[in-house]
């Protein structure tokens, strides 16, 4: 088999395209298919949610997502505090003087 058998040359004055070729980006977004499972409270599952986002941006996009639910999750365990609670029991002693 001869050079002329195998792959075609191209004509003079053409050019041969070259094998594109992908190139592997390590700081390209990349998702990380973490499975959320919901835990039934909405303000936490919305959290959650926003975790998801960082699947999309770059490494150093990561941070201002994870601040963002974290600031989010401390809030929603502030509100828990703050709701009315059942009565505290009375104490079995009395008023004592």
């Amino acid at each position: 088999m001869s050079d002329s058998d195998s792959v075609p040359r191209a004509e003079a004055g053409e050019e041969a395209e070259a094998p594109v070729e992908l190139a592997y980006d390590p700081a390209a977004p990349a998702p990380l298919n973490v499975a959320r499972t919901p835990t039934g409270n909405a303000d936490v599952d919305a959290q959650l949610e926003r975790l998801a986002d960082a699947d999309h941006l770059a490494a150093d996009g990561h941070l201002e997502v994870y601040e963002d639910v974290h600031r989010g999750l401390r809030d929603a365990l502030t509100a828990l505090d703050a709701r009315p609670g059942p009565p505290a029991p009375p104490s079995p002693h009395g008023n004592r003087s």
